[in-house]
């Protein structure tokens, strides 16, 4: 395990927490995590291995944290939770042989779409109507929990946005949405990580120090949360999806 200074490592422990506060909520964290990992000079993969490893730490945290506070629709997460965690697999592994820039383009038409419809419709997720599972709608939510595992492990930017507006979408309220999505973020974090620890891509003297730092924001995040319900997390939800289509609409131009 490489030495790390000590400016490297002040700034890995502020910005994962940081990235953790935010995305123990609503996913987003990588806008802040990745950028800070590349900067170090290690190479993209390794970068997207390591960020993994942190990710992962914090998504447990705040799994954990809306899981004690009964945030956590944990009879339908726990169905879910297996379809995540293959596909997440197989997106990894599918990344290694086949670019994933081409999905760009479509994840910013996607993002808009979320944002634009969870904006105009003011009142959606402030109280639960979920009244459990028909035929139709699990059909949906296990090609949705299977699928965007896949994309996390493929691509990833926006993954939390979507399994929140999934969860939205069953009539869950914006806290719930937002605790049952981070089950599933974690599960695909950790199919995601499993895969990039096997090809060597982990750099871990980086990845545990932002780790440590990312369970105390995770932590944080995620009680503040939980305190201030959905009048936080609907305009925290806005905002990171418009950073999200903003970094990617950037990163198609340059």
């Amino acid at each position: 395990m490489e030495h790390i200074e000590l400016g490297w490592l002040f700034a890995i422990v502020a910005g994962g927490f940081v990235a953790a506060f935010v995305d123990s909520v609503v996913g987003g964290g990588g806008l802040v995590a990745l950028p800070l990992l590349l900067s170090t000079g290690m190479p993209a993969a390794a970068a997207l291995g390591t960020n993994k490893l942190a990710g992962t730490c914090s998504s447990l945290t705040s799994t954990l944290s809306f899981i004690a506070s009964g945030k956590v629709d944990l009879r339908l997460v726990l169905r879910l939770f297996p379809l995540t965690l293959a596909g997440a697999v197989g997106g990894t592994f599918l990344v290694r042989h086949v670019p994933s820039d081409f999905l760009r383009p479509l994840v910013v038409v996607m993002l808009v779409l979320v944002a634009a419809y969870t904006w105009f419709k003011k009142s959606w997720g402030r109280t639960s109507t979920y009244a459990g599972l028909k035929s139709g709608s699990a059909a949906l939510m296990g090609a949705a929990a299977f699928g965007l595992g896949f994309y996390d492990g493929f691509f990833g930017p926006g993954t939390g946005s979507f399994l929140i507006f999934a969860f939205l979408a069953l009539g869950f309220d914006f806290v719930t949405a937002a605790g049952n999505a981070k089950v599933l973020n974690f599960a695909s974090n950790l199919a995601s990580l499993a895969t990039f620890v096997s090809f060597g891509l982990v750099r871990y003297e980086y990845g545990v120090s932002m780790g440590l730092a990312m369970i105390a924001g995770s932590w944080a995040g995620s009680r503040f949360a939980i305190r201030k319900g959905s009048s936080y997390v609907r305009p925290l939800f806005l905002a990171i999806c418009a950073l999200l289509i903003g970094k990617q609409l950037w990163d198609l131009l340059i």
